[in-house]
């Protein structure tokens, strides 16, 4: 019966499952990090996925079993989908991967080019002729741009704390709570 349904609808149930169960959103996230993406070591998936849902979502005591364990509902969703989740062991070319795939998803190739193709030439000229110490000032100033947002996102889901709060919770912890 669900098979039938528009992808855009098993997505937002998905979507809900995952923010009603933390194993689910593990799950979702890692099919998600591997679908687009190949050769990500063990390390590197867990970081992505706690970037995303927060630091520890894995467990403090039994992490690995817990990553394994949500790694093979993953391998059996691939599975199902007609896809073989398999591990390199090369070291140029360490990590999960999708047998016989592109080491990126179409997708974000498409993306990739997208980006490339917005880039302004006459930009890159102005910005090859910055200092260090203006190149260093602009990626501060990113930065400072990015707390803010965080700090915003929070305010709207956290309206009781206050701006030097959320700023002070961003820079010590580098997360949302």
């Amino acid at each position: 019966m669900l098979n039938s349904l528009p992808e855009v609808m098993l997505a937002t149930l998905l979507d809900d499952a995952a923010g009603r169960d933390r194993a689910t959103a593990r799950r979702a996230c890692l099919l998600r990090i591997l679908w687009r993406e190949r050769f990500i070591p063990r390390a590197g998936l867990i970081s992505r996925v706690e970037a995303e849902l927060g630091a520890g979502c894995f467990g403090a005591q039994a992490w690995e079993d817990t990553f394994y364990r949500d790694l093979r509902v993953v391998k059996h969703a691939f599975a199902t989908a007609g896809f073989d989740l398999g591990y390199s062991r090369n070291p140029a070319s360490p990590g999960y991967y999708l047998r016989y795939q592109e080491s990126l998803h179409a997708q974000v190739i498409r993306e990739i080019q997208g980006s490339a193709g917005e880039v302004d030439s006459a930009q890159i000229t102005i910005y090859r002729r910055l200092t260090a110490a203006q190149r260093f000032q602009q990626g501060c100033s990113i930065s400072d741009t990015a707390r803010r947002a965080v700090a915003y996102r929070q305010r709207q889901n956290l309206a009781s704390l206050t701006d030097a709060r959320e700023l002070r919770e961003v820079d010590n912890e580098g997360k949302t709570p």
